[in-house]
């Protein structure tokens, strides 16, 4: 079998391609590249600029309130431990954990643990929503359970560093100060700005309620166990939207007629599973391709290398079919960062994909080429993005350009749920598809520039966090950080033609993803700190 696989077509063309790479004049530029790196100035800097430290020392305002809140919580948890009623809430529940804990849920239990159910439960985000909104017949339920997810981590937390279980380490890290910047300025934006403060205060939640995920999750991953959780049930959920959506393409799934345009006929379908959009599923498929492609080079195991990789191919081929021109520019981001830090070879293998799949699949290129047509400027001009972003920044300068039209009032769910102007020949509701022009609507200059801080300061902690990873022998963490990192890049690119950020379990993933990147960087060779009653 090994003999009849080597010499095979495939693979002698793969050789060929790989020799040829390595006599090219790419691959000898980035030779010198690498020859020169060890003694260069950038590597001096990038080496100054991952030294940074976490920046939350021990003297600074919000390290000693994050500290103060520990020590009453902790207090709080003694007094607690000393009460009559813990005593007998413990009394009680000893005989029923004993007695579930012999059946396979509570062995399931005993294996993940609490921390790692909770970020099972998170990594299903998608599935569970969609479970619960199709099947479970009161609405209440599926328009509160996330919320209930997250308190119930919340008082996890709590009761963890009330009861002295929690890492002696603090977890607070420079993206915190962003996050509650980005956060309080919001707030602000939300009162100064309120005609109807019902609506306002639905858009500021659905702007900030998500980023809490990132504090959460930099508490609940406290070892290389948690983490390996959380990756691993994101794959695992990832994986069948994956795979059914490569069904849909196949048996041709129906879909609205506006999903294409009159001369994209050859278009048979777009996939969207789950999600109920090809964009969004687009963008879910970015998110995650990076983190299959990751566990081929973090492997040992060559079964799981040769897995690793058909998932990836896998994700890649169904981001395809979602016909998502903005999920294949993320995609392509995502590829090249992930080939910067990794391996470079990608990016060139991406360009022989790209242009297989051109020529094996004519309705991508008919899509692509549409792009350059007469036909695509006059249809967006008539209803596409370009006369919806023309419009958002007309709605913007003739009300408050520097404070926004109103958070929930324009561009994005909120609005699109309650409309409260009426809607004209000249005026009608309808999404940005651009995610941080549709903040800058709602949120002015001052909401969009503290956005762009926010993002550009996640990322540079996340580079950081990458940098202090390692690359060498058996620890290769570094891999899973790119992973990570590379689809994070590619959803930000996205956000530029979709409000991805909408979508309450992708502004889940990405900032949970984002905890995970700086636990990989500044919390991991610390993990066993606990302090013990």
């Amino acid at each position: 079998m090994k003999a009849i696989f080597e010499n095979s077509l495939l693979v002698r063309a793969l050789l060929c391609l790989r020799a040829w790479y390595h006599e090219g004049a790419i691959a000898g530029f980035f030779r010198r590249i690498a020859a020169a790196y060890p003694d260069s100035r950038f590597r001096r800097v990038w080496d100054g600029f991952c030294a940074a430290p976490l920046c939350t020392a021990a003297n600074s305002r919000y390290a000693r309130a994050v500290a103060a809140l520990r020590r009453l919580a902790e207090r709080l948890g003694d007094a607690a431990a000393n009460s009559l009623l813990y005593r007998v809430c413990l009394a009680v529940w000893k005989p029923v954990s004993n007695f579930l804990g012999g059946g396979i849920i509570g062995r399931v239990c005993r294996f993940f643990g609490v921390r790692g159910l909770l970020l099972v439960c998170l990594a299903m985000y998608l599935p569970l929503d969609y479970f619960i909104r199709n099947f479970i017949p009161i609405a209440f339920i599926g328009s509160v359970w996330d919320e209930c997810l997250m308190l119930a981590a919340f008082a996890y937390i709590l009761w963890h560093t009330a009861m002295h279980r929690a890492p002696i380490q603090s977890r607070a890290t420079p993206v915190d100060a962003y996050l509650l910047l980005f956060i309080g300025v919001g707030f602000f934006l939300m009162c100064a700005v309120s005609p109807y403060p019902s609506i306002a205060l639905d858009g500021y939640r659905a702007v900030v309620q998500y980023l809490f995920w990132f504090f959460l999750v930099t508490r609940l991953i406290e070892d290389d166990r948690d983490f390996a959780i959380f990756y691993g049930a994101l794959l695992a959920m990832a994986i069948p939207i994956a795979l059914h959506g490569i069904y849909q393409y196949i048996i041709a799934a129906p879909i609205p007629a506006g999903w294409v345009s009159q001369t994209e006929e050859s278009v048979r379908t777009r996939v969207y599973s789950l999600t109920g959009s090809p964009n969004i599923m687009g963008s879910l498929l970015v998110l995650f391709a990076p983190m299959a492609a990751g566990l081929a080079y973090y492997c040992k195991k060559m079964w799981v290398k040769v897995l690793a990789i058909g998932v990836t191919g896998m994700m890649c081929l169904c981001c395809i079919f979602t016909f998502s021109k903005g999920a294949w520019g993320g995609l392509a981001v995502a590829v090249i960062v992930f080939a910067i830090f990794l391996d470079r070879r990608l990016i060139a293998l991406m360009a022989v994909a790209g242009a297989g799949a051109l020529l094996a699949i004519p309705s991508i290129a008919s899509r692509i080429t549409y792009l350059f047509t007469a036909d695509y400027v006059e249809a967006s001009q008539r209803a596409g993005r370009m006369v919806r972003w023309e419009t958002g920044l007309e709605l913007l300068h003739t009300s408050n350009p520097l404070l926004g039209f109103g958070l929930g009032r324009f561009g994005g769910a909120v609005a699109m749920q309650n409309k409260i102007i009426e809607e004209t020949d000249t005026f009608e509701y309808f999404y940005m598809d651009n995610y941080y022009l549709k903040t800058l609507v709602e949120m002015g200059y001052v909401g969009l520039i503290f956005f762009i801080i926010l993002l550009i300061g996640m990322a540079l902690w996340c580079l950081r966090s990458i940098g202090r990873t390692s690359l060498n022998g058996s620890d290769r963490t570094r891999v899973l950080a790119v992973s990570m990192f590379s689809g994070m890049c590619g959803v930000l690119v996205h956000c530029y033609f979709e409000n991805i950020f909408e979508v309450p379990y992708m502004m889940a993933y990405f900032w949970s993803m984002a905890a995970a990147v700086l636990y990989l960087g500044y919390f991991r060779k610390k993990r066993c700190c606990v302090q013990k009653k």
